[in-house]
């Protein structure tokens, strides 16, 4: 469609780009324009629909209106439809001024220049193009903003005086996810997740803190290397634990990832360092021939220093606004989306995690939640997670195979990282927040309580070594409470029967 050409919007429908509609009814707002003008985006999660009973409902990705909520059958209509009752969806935006061309937007502004959501549209042609219209600064009209924060998380805001909005964007044009208010996400900020860990270790002796702060690095550590599939030696664990341990304390830029990236890979001897200098997905070889099977295609190289930026940007300028949890998921699912190491890319994103809750001041003084530990505890969830983006994302990207069984991406892809709804993402790490606050964090201290009680009070029946002790303690543990014939043979067979049975009590009382 050439810019400026008066699209032709569809009528009833029964299924929208293979979704079916859960009746026949007429796609509005983003799903009307994504047809119209043919773009090429990611498919929102949700899209809305005016159906014919007079009653609002949501089923299987829709929403469906009243036959009195339908807009106007043009791009203004369509448009303050979406802004007023689905959000901002950038990259539907972006790709949609960029197939109207400036003056449609422009004679949307002269039509109505006092209206809220033509203001709004106007500064968002202007912020996501990096252009200025041929239009004079708006002189009346309520300053309106431009994120309805009852619908999406938003930052503060700066005042915007020639749009007459203020811009309270959580990011940049470089990079700016965006994710919805849901009563999920709703009832864990309004926990205050962070507060109640700290409440949680307040009585805890510091010593045994200690200790469970160090428990807890070491199981994140080893546990991020698990969901990549890896088993290294201790001490590369320890290392990068000792890494995570120091989390938030240094600003995210280009050359810090790459100094983490160099301690996370360690053996680089088939590895390029630094950013990619070709194309990268995830995914497996077809075993005949070698050709690529991508699960998901990573940002292009030519684009990856400038996808870099963007996040450093959200990084020290919008991430500080939001709450914690919600800029933690926004900036390490952008970061794993766009790729940007040949290797290193699944323990950094989880770093960032960490990264944005220190940095916070989320977590207690000298203690790291082991997300990536309940993260492998939900392993499959975390794949579906990952893919709800990378899913939407794949049919978007053209490729080609290179000769090295690479992919050499053939479009335009920058804005589908820059852009993305990160509430799925959001909804999931809170929740492996909230369960290493609720379980974790109380059960290893438990723990530590239970074996410190358990070797004092074996100490008092018997001299053993340290190591003697936590070997009589794992044996207990992996056989239910009871000493094997085996151990009782072998590695316990000096104690007698009754020092047994006493022993095994005590375990058991504990």
């Amino acid at each position: 469609m050439e810019p400026g050409q008066q699209a032709p919007f569809s009528e009833s429908v029964t299924a929208f780009h293979e979704r079916l509609l859960p009746e026949a009814a007429i796609p509005v707002g983003y799903a009307a324009l994504i047809d119209a003008f043919a773009l090429a985006v990611p498919i929102p999660i949700r899209l809305a629909a005016i159906g014919p009973r007079h009653k609002v409902y949501e089923a299987d990705g829709w929403k469906l209106y009243t036959p009195r909520h339908r807009p106007e059958a043009s791009l203004g209509g369509h448009l303050t439809f979406a802004l007023r009752y689905e959000g901002l969806d950038l990259a539907v935006l972006k790709m949609l001024f960029l197939a109207t061309g400036a003056e449609p937007v422009a004679e949307l502004v002269r039509t109505a220049p006092t209206s809220a959501y033509a203001r709004r549209i106007w500064f968002l042609y202007e912020w996501l193009l990096d252009v200025r219209l041929d239009l004079p600064d708006a002189t009346s009209g309520a300053y309106a903003l431009v994120v309805d924060p009852d619908q999406q998380w938003a930052a503060e805001g700066v005042t915007s005086s020639r749009h007459r909005v203020k811009n309270n964007l959580p990011g940049t044009p470089a990079f700016c996810p965006l994710i919805f208010r849901t009563a999920l996400l709703e009832q864990l900020v309004a926990r205050d997740l962070g507060a109640e860990a700290r409440r949680l270790v307040a009585d805890v002796p510091a010593d045994l803190l200690a200790r469970t702060a160090a428990f807890l690095l070491l199981k994140d550590s080893r546990s991020s290397f698990q969901i990549e599939g890896e088993d290294p030696p201790q001490d590369r664990i320890h290392r990068w634990g000792m890494v995570i341990g120091q989390a938030g304390r240094r600003p995210i830029d280009q050359a810090e990832l790459e100094r983490l990236q160099r301690i996370v890979i360690g053996d680089a001897r088939f590895v390029h360092l630094g950013l990619r200098e070709q194309g990268g997905f995830v995914g497996e070889h077809d075993r005949l021939d070698g050709s690529p099977i991508p699960d998901h295609i990573s940002a292009r190289h030519e684009d990856l220093s400038a996808l870099i930026e963007g996040l450093t940007a959200f990084d020290r300028q919008a991430a500080p606004q939001l709450d914690a949890v919600l800029a933690a998921a926004s900036l390490a699912f952008g970061f794993v989306y766009i790729h940007p190491f040949e290797d290193g890319n699944g323990r950094l994103h989880r770093y960032l995690i960490h990264h944005v809750l220190t940095e916070r001041g989320f977590n207690p003084p000298g203690l790291v939640f082991p997300i990536s530990a309940v993260i492998l505890d939900r392993i499959d969830d975390y794949r579906r997670v990952l893919e709800s983006y990378s899913r939407r994302l794949l049919p978007l990207v053209r490729w080609r195979r290179t000769r090295d069984g690479n992919v050499e991406v053939l479009n335009e892809t920058a804005d589908f990282y820059r852009y993305f709804d990160a509430t799925p993402q959001a909804e999931f790490l809170f929740e492996c927040v909230a369960r290493a606050i609720d379980v974790d964090l109380p059960a290893e201290t438990a723990f530590l309580r239970s074996y410190d009680s358990f070797k004092a009070q074996v100490n008092d029946m018997i001299d053993m070594p340290e190591r003697v002790l936590d070997l009589l303690y794992r044996f207990l543990r992996q056989n239910g409470g009871l000493l094997s014939k085996r151990a009782r043979e072998k590695e316990f067979a000096a104690l007698t029967d009754v020092e047994a049975a006493r022993i095994e009590a005590i375990y058991a009382d504990l």
